[in-house]
């Protein structure tokens, strides 16, 4: 199929995003069209390598052969440690400030390669070439990089821009079912967050899309990525608007925190996120009944996930307030009116909270049911 091609607005200038099935194809050219780079290197995992390695390596330039810089991309391994490490490796390659730094692999891949990126020399040229759903539709574009503390979930990080993103459909059959699953609750957020049609071709496609249909990929990818671009050109450094592509993340960092990143992957946290995040906006009388109950069916489809971890309500608020959405000590989550719609919120009473977080370990085990009061009956 003919690539798609979506602009994005950056503070650095405009790049390109490519959608489509067997894009790579032209990846040389699309890349010589950027500059005259002295060197490629590569920053990928070996299970990313050995999974894509052979499309991958022969569409980007005759540097990939030996410049390839592996890395464990586990989420416990996304520290300032693996900077360095690569860091290193770019030096002893004789990376220069001319040089291009193509980025394979799924989010964590992409966070810390744009970091080196944004780093290195004070900044080199960077592709991303996502291989995961979560970061074909979500983490490749935009420009957030970041690495974790074990404070905390992406707390050193910088806003840099790729130079281009190279989303191939067909890089998605080098997946597990689990990972590709866990990249279904980033599609569910756009459409609860921008876009009610998408969220009701979800419900009405959602077995099509688990089983990799192509049509439903060439139309869910797209879209998404359509509804990212447009955010993040109008608020790149996520001063304000930017915030709603957080929906479920507070929530979802927490969990993520609290089970030192070893029980979820990022989506599945994302997804037990978003029917917090629901949750908490019915209790606060926000968000309406059915809409909770649509966003949770929704997310139920997905298939199983880690249960919600048996952790204390104010243990998950103290993970909460390391985030760095936290402003002035107070936590700040993005609410949905209704499908389609978001906003972000601090004016949250934390007994509201803690009520959700209480009774969110059943969350899943069938619809919300309400009081008559309209609020949340755990």
């Amino acid at each position: 199929m003919k690539a798609k091609i979506i602009r994005v607005r950056s503070a650095a200038g405009e790049y390109a995003v490519l959608c489509g099935a067997g894009i790579l194809r032209d990846a040389a050219a699309e890349i010589g069209k950027l500059d005259e780079f002295s060197s490629v290197h590569v920053l990928t995992s070996p299970k990313v390598w050995r999974a894509v390695g052979k499309a991958v390596k022969p569409a980007i330039s005759r540097d990939a052969s030996r410049n390839v810089h592996l890395f464990d991309d586990a989420e416990t391994k996304k520290n300032m440690r693996t900077v360095e490490l690569l860091c290193r490796k770019l030096t002893c390659a004789g990376a220069d400030r001319k040089s291009l730094i193509v980025a394979v692999g799924g989010g964590v891949v992409g966070d810390v390669a744009g970091f080196v990126a944004a780093s290195y020399l004070r900044g080199v040229a960077l592709v991303h070439v996502p291989t995961t759903l979560v970061a074909q539709v979500d983490s490749s574009i935009g420009g957030k990089t970041g690495v974790n503390l074990q404070e905390g979930k992406n707390l050193v990080g910088a806003f840099y821009a790729p130079r281009l993103v190279l989303i191939d459909t067909d890089l998605l059959k080098s997946l597990s079912e689990r990972q590709f699953r866990s990249g279904v609750a980033e599609v569910i957020k756009y459409g609860v967050i921008a876009d009610a049609d998408l969220f009701t071709y979800l419900e009405q496609n959602m077995e099509k899309l688990l089983c990799k249909d192509r049509d439903a990929l060439e139309y869910v990818i797209p879209r998404c990525v359509e509804i990212k671009a447009d955010v993040v050109s109008r608020d790149e450094h996520e001063s304000g608007l930017r915030e709603i592509l957080n929906f479920g993340h507070t929530f979802g960092h927490a969990l993520e925190s609290v089970t030192k990143y070893r029980r979820y992957l990022h989506g599945e946290a994302v997804a037990w996120g978003m029917i917090a995040a629901t949750r908490l906006g019915r209790e606060l009388g926000i968000t309406g009944a059915d809409d909770v109950s649509r966003a949770a069916s929704l997310i139920r489809r997905m298939g199983k996930m880690p249960d919600w971890p048996g952790v204390a309500p104010k243990r998950l608020i103290a993970a909460m307030l390391s985030d760095k959405k936290t402003r002035a000590g107070k936590l700040r989550f993005v609410l949905s009116p209704r499908i389609g719609e978001a906003h972000s919120s601090e004016a949250v009473p934390m007994d509201a909270l803690e009520k959700v977080l209480q009774i969110m370990p059943k969350a899943l085990a069938g619809a919300p049911e309400l009081h008559r009061s309209g609020k949340l009956n755990g």
